[in-house]
């Protein structure tokens, strides 16, 4: 037996995230190893239907889209919490995420993040006897570090480096000695487009200030080995396209619409073709003959603010699967509030099973922004 259908139980749970329908055949998630990264860090983004890819205004663009740090001005800290899989009704699974920015007039602005998932503890115990051998907590964290600037008026680049850490269990088998602990690293590349004059052609309209469209690459890095290269697996580099459209903004209201595709970039091969997954360098291309435009994974949602300056936020969102790729489908709901350089916002997912393990998952942020 493989030292990865020996670790069943831990990475059982990481596959499960990404899990909306048990009657799935799989989910995109379980392609990969670390799925964590791809939870939608923030609760204002999870809001809107976990879109944020051309929007990138706050200081969760680390994650959405690097790129749209470049347009954004002053120093911001953020802070979620949720308790992660709530079906489970396990106190010690949970996500945390903490990012940070801060602009610099003269060179842009440099931004970070840590982001921290927490299994749970695991109990070991032998064919033999059910009494225990061994316990242990499994996690996983990525450390990233990022920076951005306009090389354009109107496009912003951004480029991160991360630090990813996965910590599923400190034994292997007795077939294959080591630890399931691995250690990779991974970067990102985002571009985003913010006009302030584009006519459209053939008539007067001009969506200056009003569209802006991102492009994000992220997870590029190498394979993530436990215990030897035979068994690694692919981090979840993913490509996203966003839009994001500013349908109001007046004195007292503003109401915003974002639109998202996003595609996992992993190309696995069956036990038949005997083959290892591609790298990430070949999977960016080879990827799309596996499922094709099936696997791209589209969300939308939209933010109503009320207040002169912004003071309450409501936010409303839908994310959709293809029935073969995951399956996730789920309605999402969010509010936020804002006081001075101080904010607090929340979201909520309700999914059409309600057996899903992302059913009521809740997350909650603090803001402060300077």
């Amino acid at each position: 037996m493989s030292y990865k259908s020996k670790l069943a139980v831990a990475l059982g749970l990481v596959m499960m995230t990404f899990f909306a329908d048990t009657g799935s055949l799989f989910a995109q998630g379980g392609e990969s190893a670390v799925p964590f990264l791809l939870i939608s860090p923030t609760s204002k983004s999870s809001g809107m239907g976990e879109s944020g890819t051309g929007l990138a205004d706050d200081a969760s663009a680390i994650f959405w889209n690097p790129g749209g740090l470049a347009f954004q001005e002053g120093r911001e800290i953020s802070l979620t919490h949720t308790n992660w899989l709530p079906q489970f009704h396990q106190s010690d699974l949970f996500y945390e995420y903490l990012n940070f920015k801060w602009f610099f007039q003269e060179i842009g602005t440099v931004s970070a993040s840590i982001t921290y998932l927490n299994l749970g503890e695991f109990i070991r115990t032998t064919s033999e006897s059910p009494d225990e051998v061994d316990r242990w907590k499994s996690y996983e964290y990525a450390i990233t570090a990022g920076y951005s600037t306009r090389v354009l008026d109107d496009l912003g680049l951004g480029i991160n480096l991360r630090l990813i850490h996965s910590a599923l269990s400190p034994i292997g088998t007795e077939e294959e000695k080591g630890e399931g602990i691995a250690t990779s690293v991974s970067g990102d590349i985002g571009l985003l487009y913010k006009p302030q004059v584009l006519v459209i052609p053939f008539t007067d309209l001009d969506l200056g200030n009003i569209l802006s469209v991102g492009l994000n690459l992220s997870n590029l890095g190498p394979k993530l080995t436990y215990i030897d290269a035979d068994q690694a697996d692919p981090i979840p580099t993913t490509a996203r396209l966003g839009f994001g459209v500013r349908i109001l903004d007046s004195d007292y209201n503003s109401l915003i619409y974002t639109l998202d595709f996003s595609r996992l970039l992993v190309r696995r091969y069956t036990e038949e073709e005997n083959k290892q997954p591609d790298e990430f360098y070949t999977a960016i291309f080879s990827a799309w003959g596996d499922g094709g435009i099936r696997k791209i994974v589209s969300s939308t949602g939209f933010e109503y603010w009320y207040g002169k300056p912004k003071l309450i936020a409501l936010r409303f969102g839908y994310l959709y699967e293809d029935p073969s790729y995951g399956n996730r489908k789920f309605l999402t709901f969010g509010a936020g509030v804002r006081y001075d350089v101080y904010g607090f916002d929340f979201s909520y997912i309700s999914t059409f099973n309600e057996t899903s393990p992302l059913s009521n998952t809740l997350r909650f942020s603090l803001i402060v922004n300077w």
